[in-house]
C-alpha cells in the first residue's frame, strides 16, 4: 500500500470536511425551512387567533396594559414593563410562554389569562412550537 505524501493526506481530508460541513448547512436550512412553524402564516393562521382570543382584550389594538403590545413582533420583543415577552428560538426563556403555561417563579408577572382559566394545551403547544422556530410573523418575511 502506497503512502500519500503528507500535505496531500491532509488537504484531502480538508477538503473532505469542507464538503462535510456544507452539506449539513445545507440539510439544516432544508430542515428550517420545512418547519410549518417558521413560516408567516403559521402566525397568521395559527398563531394570531389563539393571541386575539385570549390576549388582545388586553394586550392589542390601543390597549397595552403593562406597556405590553402583542400586536407586532417589535412590541413582543421590546416587551412591557417586566422586558421582552420572547426569546426566539427558546421557549424555556420566553416570559410568554411561562405566563400561558402558569408557571414561573415567584418574582414573574401573574399567570396569563388573568383570572380565567389557563388556555388549552393545544394552544399553548402552538405558541411553544412557534417561539421554537423564530418568532416569526408577516412583518419579518420582508427581511428574510
Amino acid at each position: 500500500m502506497r503512502k500519500l505524501p503528507a500535505g496531500l493526506g491532509v488537504a484531502g481530508v480538508a477538503l473532505m470536511g469542507w464538503a462535510l460541513m456544507g452539506w449539513a448547512l445545507r440539510v439544516g436550512s432544508v430542515q428550517a425551512a420545512q418547519d410549518p412553524a417558521a413560516s408567516p402564516q403559521f402566525y397568521t393562521t395559527r398563531v394570531q387567533p389563539i393571541l386575539k382570543q385570549h390576549c388582545y382584550r388586553c394586550h392589542g389594538g390601543f390597549n397595552h396594559r403593562g406597556g405590553l403590545s402583542l400586536a407586532t413582533r417589535a412590541g413582543m420583543l421590546k416587551g412591557g414593563h417586566d422586558g421582552s415577552i420572547i426569546v426566539p428560538g427558546d421557549p424555556a426563556k420566553s416570559l410568554l410562554v411561562r405566563l400561558i403555561r402558569h408557571e414561573g417563579p415567584a418574582n414573574d408577572p401573574m399567570p396569563m389569562p388573568p383570572k380565567l382559566p389557563k388556555i388549552s394545551d393545544a394552544d399553548i403547544a402552538t405558541i411553544t412550537q412557534w417561539v421554537k422556530a423564530g418568532a416569526i410573523m408577516p412583518e419579518d418575511a420582508a427581511r428574510r
